[in-house]
C-alpha cells in the first residue's frame, strides 16, 4: 500500500511539475501564444451565432426530444463553411488553419453545441487531409464542406483500453469484420474511418456506413445531447487510407491532433460553467446577503478560476504545436488534455454545488455541464491512459535534455 501510495505522489508531481516547466518554456523560447486579430474576430462572431441560435437550449432540446443531433444548427454551420475551415481551398475548403479551428472548439464547448462536428471536421476530416490518396480526397472532401458527406470515426472495441494488440476488427481482401462501439454520431454520418487488424499489423479503413453489411444500433450514454453507436461490420468493402501496416502510428497522431481541440472544448465548457456559478452567487441571497459573499463560495469560485486559466495555458502550448506541426505536438497535447480534462470536471462540479439544492434539479442547466464533462473525459482514452502518455514524453524530453 505504502509502495502504490508513493508511485501515485511521484505521478502527481511529475505531472504537475512537467506542465509548470512547459509554461516556463514557452515563455522563455519567446513563443506567440496569442491569436491572431483576425482568429479572436472568428471567436467573437463564433460566440454571437451559438447565443444568436438558442445557445444550451439545443442541447436541451435534442435531449428531450430523443434526437440525436440539431440538424437545423447543424446545417447553419455547414452554411458558415465551418465544415471545411481545413480542407484546402483546391477541395473547395476555405484551407485556414488549426488555430481557427481551435477557436471554433471553444465556442462549441462553451454552448454544448449537439453537432457532429468533432467527429467529422476534428478527426475524419483530418484523417482525409493527412493520410487519404488523391483519388478519396478529390471524392469526399468537396462533399464534407458542402455537408453531404458527415464523417466519423471507430477505435474502441470493448470497455478497455485500445491497443494494437488487442484489436479484433480486421480486415481480409478488401472485407472488413468486427464490432466497434461508441463510435461518435454513426447514425448521421454516412462515412467512417476505422482502426483494424490487417496481415501487415494495424490499417486505416474508409467504410461507407450505408453500406448493406454495415449494422448501426444507438447505445445508452450519459450525456443525450450526443449519439454514440455500435457498428458492426460484416464482410463489408472497404478503402486503405494510407499505408498498410502504418494504422497505429496514423491514429496516435489523430489523436494528439483531436486531444488538443478537445481540450480548447473542454476549456469552453469550463468558462461556461464557471460564469454561471459566478451570476448564480452575485443574484443569489441567504441571510441577507450575497451567497457570492461568503468565504465557502469565494473559494470555489477561485479554485474554478485557477484550474480553467491553467488550462487554457496549457490549451495554447497544444495550439502552438498543432499549428506549428511541432515534434512537441505528443506531449502538448497530453498535457492540455490532462489539464482541460481536470478543469472541467472541477468547474462543472462546483458550479452544481454552487447553486445548491437548484443544482441538481432538470430545469436549471448545471447538469448538462457535468454530463458533457464525463463524455469528453473518456472519448478520446481515459485521463489515466493520457496522464500516462504525458509522464512518458516528459521522461524523453528529459532523457534528451541530460544527452
Amino acid at each position: 500500500m505504502r509502495v502504490c501510495l508513493l508511485n501515485c505522489f511521484k505521478l502527481y508531481v511529475l505531472i504537475w511539475l512537467g506542465i509548470i516547466s512547459l509554461n516556463f518554456k514557452l515563455y522563455n523560447n519567446n513563443m506567440n501564444l496569442d491569436f491572431s486579430d483576425d482568429q479572436k474576430f472568428l471567436q467573437d462572431e463564433a460566440k454571437k451565432f451559438f447565443d444568436k441560435e438558442g445557445g444550451l437550449t439545443n442541447a436541451r432540446a435534442v435531449m428531450d426530444n430523443a434526437l440525436e443531433h440539431d440538424e437545423e444548427l447543424w446545417q447553419k454551420i455547414v452554411e458558415l463553411g465551418w465544415t471545411g475551415i481545413r480542407v484546402p481551398e483546391a477541395y473547395e475548403g476555405l484551407g485556414l488553419g488549426h488555430l481557427e479551428l481551435c477557436v471554433i472548439a471553444e465556442e462549441l464547448g462553451r454552448s454544448l453545441a449537439p453537432v457532429p462536428f468533432s467527429s467529422s471536421v476534428y478527426f475524419f476530416t483530418e484523417a482525409l487531409i493527412k493520410f487519404g490518396s488523391e483519388e478519396i480526397k478529390s471524392e469526399l472532401l468537396p462533399k464534407v464542406v458542402s455537408g453531404e458527406v458527415v464523417g466519423t470515426y471507430g477505435i474502441a472495441e470493448d470497455m478497455h483500453q485500445a491497443t494494437e494488440s488487442n484489436l479484433n476488427v480486421s480486415v481480409t481482401a478488401e472485407k472488413m469484420n468486427g464490432i466497434k462501439i461508441a463510435v461518435p454520431d454513426a447514425g448521421v454520418a454516412s462515412q467512417m474511418i476505422v482502426v483494424v487488424k490487417s496481415n501487415a499489423g494495424t490499417d486505416l479503413r474508409l467504410v461507407d456506413l450505408d453500406d448493406a453489411s454495415v449494422t448501426v444500433t444507438q447505445q445508452k450514454n450519459l450525456d443525450t445531447s450526443r449519439a454514440f453507436f455500435k457498428v458492426e461490420f460484416k464482410d463489408t468493402p472497404s478503402k486503405l487510407i494510407g499505408e498498410s501496416g502504418k494504422g497505429w502510428t496514423y491514429i496516435q497522431h489523430l489523436l494528439d491532433q483531436a486531444a488538443v481541440l478537445f481540450a480548447f472544448e473542454q476549456v469552453g465548457g469550463s468558462q461556461a460553467a464557471l460564469d454561471m456559478a459566478k451570476a448564480y452567487s452575485m443574484e443569489r441571497f441567504a441571510f441577507g446577503r450575497q451567497i457570492g459573499s461568503y468565504q465557502a463560495i469565494k473559494h470555489k469560485l477561485a479554485d474554478m478560476y485557477i484550474a480553467v486559466t491553467l488550462a487554457k495555458s496549457n490549451c495554447y502550448y497544444g495550439a502552438w504545436a498543432l499549428s506549428s506541426e511541432s515534434a512537441e505536438l505528443p506531449l502538448a497535447a497530453a498535457t492540455a488534455r490532462v489539464s482541460a480534462t481536470k478543469a472541467f470536471q472541477l468547474c462543472s462540479k462546483e458550479n452544481i454545488q454552487t447553486h445548491g439544492g437548484n443544482g441538481f434539479t432538470w430545469e436549471y442547466d448545471c447538469h448538462l455541464f457535468y454530463k458533457r464533462s464525463k463524455v469528453l473525459s473518456v472519448l478520446l482514452g481515459s485521463e489515466a491512459t493520457w496522464k500516462e502518455k504525458l509522464v512518458t514524453n516528459l521522461e524523453k524530453t528529459n532523457t534528451l535534455a541530460k544527452g
